[in-house]
C-alpha cells in the first residue's frame, strides 16, 4: 500500500500508445485528427501565429545585473609600482579620489579593492573599501596601516 505523501516512489505505468482500438490510444494515439500537431518531430511552442513572439518583443537582460556594483582590484605589487615611479606620495594617505587624480583608478569605479599579489616595501597608510586579508597582513606586517570604510 503506496500513500502519495510517502517518500515510497510511487510508480505510475507510463501510457502504451498505439497499442490497437481497444486500449483508448490506438490509432492517433492521443493526439487527434491531422494537422501539424499530429505530425512527428513538431515543435511550436512558442510559435503565436505569425506575431512577434514574446520572447523576441521584450528587451534582453539575461545574466547582467542591472545595479551592479563596480569595484576596482588592485594588488600591492601595483601600489608598490607607482610608488617607485612617484605616482603616489607615501606620505598622504591614499584613498580613492588620489587613486582617481592620479588615473590609476578609472573614473568609472566607485569603490576599490586591495588584493595581496606581490609584496609592498614602503609604508604606507591607505584607505579602501574592500581589502583581503593577507594584504591587510602584509601591510601591517611592515609598519603600515589599512583603514575600511564601512566595514561589514
Amino acid at each position: 500500500m503506496s500513500f502519495l505523501n510517502n517518500n515510497v516512489r510511487v510508480k505510475i505505468p507510463k501510457k502504451r500508445l498505439g497499442r490497437g482500438i481497444g486500449s483508448g490510444k490506438g490509432k492517433t494515439s492521443g493526439r487527434g485528427v491531422k494537422g501539424q500537431k499530429s505530425r512527428s518531430g513538431v515543435a511550436i511552442k512558442s510559435f503565436e501565429g505569425g506575431q512577434m513572439p514574446l520572447y523576441r518583443r521584450l528587451p534582453k537582460r539575461g545574466f547582467n545585473p542591472i545595479n551592479k556594483n563596480k569595484i576596482a582590484k588592485i594588488n600591492l605589487d601595483q601600489i608598490q609600482n607607482f610608488l617607485d615611479k612617484k605616482r603616489i606620495n607615501p606620505e598622504n594617505q591614499i584613498n580613492l579620489e588620489i587613486l582617481k587624480k592620479s588615473k590609476i583608478i578609472n573614473k568609472s569605479y566607485l569603490k576599490y579593492k586591495i588584493l595581496s599579489n606581490g609584496s609592498l616595501t614602503t609604508k604606507i597608510n591607505i584607505e579602501a573599501d574592500f581589502s583581503s586579508n593577507s594584504a591587510k597582513d602584509k601591510i601591517e606586517k611592515i609598519g603600515g596601516v589599512l583603514i575600511i570604510k564601512n566595514p561589514k
